[in-house]
């Protein structure tokens, strides 16, 4: 599995965890893109507030894009609530991969 990050930490490493746990992704990146947003409402100092996050599963074969997002969004739910301001998501099934 591809990581944009080298070492995970914090949310990113919480999302990665939920995220494959979920979806046991063939593939699965995470980009932190919170240093694009600073001075942006929701943006925090310390990071990790705003995230693009490509995953290719089997899991979301037979599903709009829609129904993937609303899936992706309730395994991120706690993290929606609390830490992540916005996620940018492509979620792809194995064959549009």
């Amino acid at each position: 599995m591809a990581r944009a990050t080298t070492a995970p930490r914090g949310v990113a490493a919480t999302i990665e965890r939920k995220l494959s746990s979920a979806f046991s992704p063939v593939r699965l990146d995470i980009f932190d893109e919170s240093d694009r947003h600073v001075g942006h409402v929701g943006a925090r100092p310390e990071g990790e507030s705003h995230f693009r996050i490509e995953l290719v599963s089997r899991a979301f074969e037979g599903k709009s894009r829609l129904e993937r997002q609303r899936m992706v969004y309730d395994v991120l739910a706690d993290e929606m609530a609390s830490r992540v301001h916005a996620l940018s998501l492509r979620t792809l099934t194995t064959a549009e991969d």
